[in-house]
């Protein structure tokens, strides 16, 4: 089954809670173990209560998906800086310059870790910067140590954000892989149809009307043409398909389309390859087959189709002398739920982008123009 969204950063958000929840203990034995030593040592309780109060919230807020958005994110940082920076106050100038540590310690990490886990290394190493140089602002003399307390917060918020981004690549090709089985099974299932009803009676067709003169004999060689386009589908979708093909992978057009040239058929092409992704040039060439077959169907005689490699696009036209279409025959067509045009030609190149144009007038035939995005 499919993780739910963000099912590979719920692990991150409980160690998150985990560690302020740790750090907020190590806050506690240190104020009672320095108690003595503070400017204001109720101060200090009443702000490990708001500490208390804030871990509290933040356990629960980013437990719920809904609510790790912008408006927890910002508290979280701002209740974090104003603790930072009410440090001076509650502990004092003096205690500080003898070595008593910031009231945050630890826990001011917290905002870090939870702005690289929603948004990435970038957002983490946003949150370490603000947090540290509150941290820096503190304090009336800079040591190593203070540097090396930066530099661990820079890390930990480009590490976890690093961390939170592949987490999130992963569940969603998992995902990917998920609704590509699902639909390689129905495939299989539908493969299992096909084969079970139509391609016998295209078999039978072709056998039975194979030696019959005139149109029946015709009727007959069109079956067992579309029962091998059939088997050769199926062979492709079933199971004995080890791989899939990268739908981004480019192939050259002029390939998928050479195999439609014929005596009935003139294919013109330039000279270099026209690289397309391969998504791409599948629909583009099966639009084109059925163009190509409403002419043999309807106009009869010669077919011309030339591709054109425009740089951004790619436009292959398709060009009969046939009687043409009159007006409202494509829509009335459509009516009857006849939809060859509607769907094998206009759907499949709308899918990737593309775009149709249809020119014909009566007994002047037609031209298909169908133009796809090199890229979209």
């Amino acid at each position: 089954m499919p993780s739910p969204p963000g099912g590979f950063e719920v692990p991150l958000w409980r160690a998150l809670t985990v560690f302020r929840l740790a750090s907020l203990a190590y806050v506690c034995v240190l104020a009672v173990r320095d108690a003595d030593r503070y400017a204001h040592p109720y101060a200090v309780g009443a702000l490990i209560l708001v500490m208390m109060a804030w871990t509290g919230v933040t356990a629960v807020g980013y437990a719920r998906p809904a609510w790790r958005r912008w408006p927890l994110l910002l508290a979280d940082l701002g209740v974090v800086l104003a603790v930072v920076l009410a440090t001076p106050w509650v502990v004092g100038r003096a205690a500080l310059s003898h070595g008593v540590p910031t009231m945050g310690v630890a826990w001011m990490a917290g905002p870090v870790l939870a702005w690289a886990v929603a948004g990435g290394r970038r957002r983490g190493t946003v949150a370490a910067l603000l947090v540290a140089g509150a941290d820096l602002a503190t304090r009336e003399r800079i040591g190593q140590s203070s540097f090396t307390g930066v530099i661990l917060m820079l890390l930990a918020g480009v590490v976890v954000g690093h961390v939170a981004r592949l987490a999130a690549s992963a569940e969603e090709r998992l995902q990917r892989a998920v609704e590509l089985e699902a639909a390689t099974r129905e495939r299989e299932r539908l493969a299992r149809g096909i084969h079970d009803s139509v391609l016998q009676v295209l078999a039978l067709v072709q056998r039975r009307g194979a030696d019959l003169p005139g149109e029946a004999g015709e009727l007959a060689r069109l079956a067992g043409e579309q029962e091998a386009a059939l088997r050769a589908l199926i062979a492709g979708a079933g199971p004995a398909a080890t791989s899939i093909p990268d739908a981004a992978e480019a192939v050259d057009l002029r390939t998928l389309l050479g195999r439609y040239a014929s005596a009935a058929v003139a294919l013109s092409a330039p000279a270099t390859p026209v690289p397309l992704p391969r998504r791409v040039a599948g629909e583009l060439a099966a639009a084109t087959g059925a163009a190509l077959d409403n002419v043999g169907r309807h106009a009869g005689g010669r077919a011309w189709v030339l591709i054109e490699d425009e740089g951004e696009t790619v436009t292959v036209s398709i060009r009969d002398e046939g009687p043409g279409i009159p007006d409202g025959r494509l829509a009335e067509a459509a009516a009857q739920g006849r939809l060859g045009v509607t769907q094998s030609i206009r759907g499949r190149v709308a899918d990737v982008g593309g775009t149709v144009r249809i020119v014909s007038a009566p007994d002047a035939g037609t031209e298909i123009e169908l133009t796809v995005p090199r890229s979209r």
